[in-house]
């Protein structure tokens, strides 16, 4: 499946089915609302008419009063109303009386005159100084239909008298919920409509830009010389970005410019050391003299030749866009390896392995081998004599740490920022001299390469820690 096909149907989805689910919240709480505005109106209703019926229950004349003509006339007119291209002609209210003990004495409906309605929510809860309403079946046989019953105290004064029940079917209300619901599915069919068309607008223009920068990879990759991709503010137009500064750094121009000044600068400080040196064993010297300058010759030889070695081993692993080789490995056999390796440049340090059992890492063995050594030379380098350098392995989850643990006196505060730069390195305690300061920055590469990551910091109780955090096999 291509990826503009699959964008459209990831895009489409999510739209769709947030646009679905949302629409349903709404369909759903369509009816509830209704429901609820229907019986705040009711309560409006009773308590007016409450207030209304006051003076006839009083009198005892509700049954034949003033109010129950008003009622009964009300309940005649014809309304002639259209709400929502619905026709309303008469209203749908019935209103019944109790006097204090719940006895029914006015029914507009003239049906339940006498009966006792005291256990009802209405009337029993308003009865006790309380909001009564409920909603029960418009009769027992259809329990699908229900009616609203909303009541409302009539009193003389603070004193409660009896209470008037204001009641409406619930059906009288389906149709405005029928078509508030339609219309919200309606209306959402246009959205999730007009969000499909948005889709493909914008899965367009993402797969037009991917396409360029396809075609663009491919002239390269074929060595045909073509301009690069138009630029534009976003992802894409930083991807082209860098893909032209990498064809670029595959060209060779800038890639080699920058290790020519790096190596020159480098060398420009031993090379100086010995035409110093050189110049001054021209002359005749007390014979002390004449070896310390040749020493000092050979210091420096050493170091233009650790330098442009790590340098091209460096140069090598940087050029690498991938692992060259790959093969499983077991780690405690890597880590005691790189022990026995570096028990010749130990010199009265002890070396220590503490790896888990077990675990297995995929990568280039040489390059590992060499990222470990380089950190366990700076350990060397750092511990006193009788220290112990400790090389362990621990799995965290799906991922392995590979440290090297020394109890030298840490790395300083200003150095933490810059320890990964290329030619950075600190002087060694004792001798004062420094590293190429490439083994740290090969190691980076290393953990790159291998989808990884280096830290160096100081350790708690004292020393230096570095880690190297590599996929598991």
């Amino acid at each position: 499946m291509r990826l503009g096909v699959r964008l459209f149907l990831a895009f489409f989805l999510i739209v769709g089915l947030a646009a679905f689910f949302v629409m349903r919240v709404f369909v759903n709480e369509v009816k509830p609302g209704v429901r609820q505005a229907m019986e705040s109106t009711l309560v409006d209703t009773a308590n007016l008419l409450a207030v209304m019926a006051a003076d006839d229950l009083k009198a005892g004349r509700i049954a034949d009063g003033e109010f129950a003509a008003k009622v009964s006339e009300a309940a005649g007119r014809d309304l002639r109303a259209r709400i929502w291209s619905f026709p309303k002609r008469h209203i749908e209210y019935r209103v019944t009386v109790t006097d204090a003990r719940g006895i029914v004495v006015y029914d507009s409906q003239r049906r339940d005159v006498g009966r006792d309605n005291s256990r009802w929510n209405d009337v029993y809860l308003t009865l006790r100084g309380e909001y009564g309403a409920r909603s029960s079946p418009e009769s027992p046989d259809d329990p699908e239909r229900t009616v609203m019953h909303v009541a409302a105290p009539i009193r003389d004064g603070n004193r409660l008298i009896g209470v008037l029940t204001v009641a409406q079917p619930n059906h009288t209300i389906d149709p405005f919920i029928t078509a508030s619901q339609r219309s919200i599915m309606r209306r959402g069919a246009w959205l999730i409509g007009l969000s499909a068309l948005i889709g493909v607008l914008i899965t367009w223009w993402l797969v037009r830009g991917i396409n360029r920068l396809n075609r663009y990879a491919q002239a390269v990759a074929a060595g045909e010389p073509v301009p690069p991709p138009k630029p534009r503010r976003d992802e894409i137009g930083d991807l082209g970005r860098a893909l032209e500064a990498m064809r670029r750094k595959l060209e060779g121009k800038a890639y080699v410019e920058q290790y020519v000044q790096s190596l020159t600068h480098e060398m420009k400080s031993p090379l100086a050391a010995i035409r110093g040196a050189a110049e001054l064993l021209q002359e005749p010297l007390p014979e002390p003299e004449r070896q310390r300058f040749a020493r000092n010759i050979q210091t420096q030889e050493q170091r233009l030749t650790e330098t442009i070695d790590k340098l091209l081993a460096l140069a090598e692993v940087e050029q690498h866009g991938w692992l060259q080789k790959r093969q499983t490995l077991a780690v405690d056999d890597l880590l005691e390896a790189v022990r026995e390796a570096g028990e010749m440049r130990a010199s009265g340090v002890v070396l220590q392995v503490r790896a888990a059992p077990g675990l297995r890492l995929s990568g280039d063995p040489f390059l590992l081998r060499q990222a470990l050594s380089n950190l366990l030379d700076n350990a060397i380098a750092f511990s006193p004599p009788g220290a112990e350098v400790v090389l362990a392995a621990d799995g965290v989850d799906d991922r392995l740490e590979l440290s090297v643990r020394d109890r030298g006196p840490g790395i300083p505060d200003y150095a933490l920022e810059r320890i990964f730069e290329r030619f950075y390195s600190l002087a060694r305690p004792g001798t004062g001299l420094r590293s190429s300061g490439l083994g740290l920055p090969f190691v980076r590469e290393v953990a790159r390469l291998h989808g990884g990551d280096i830290v160096l910091r100081n350790r708690p109780d004292g020393g230096a820690e570095a880690i190297l955090t590599l996929p598991a096999a």
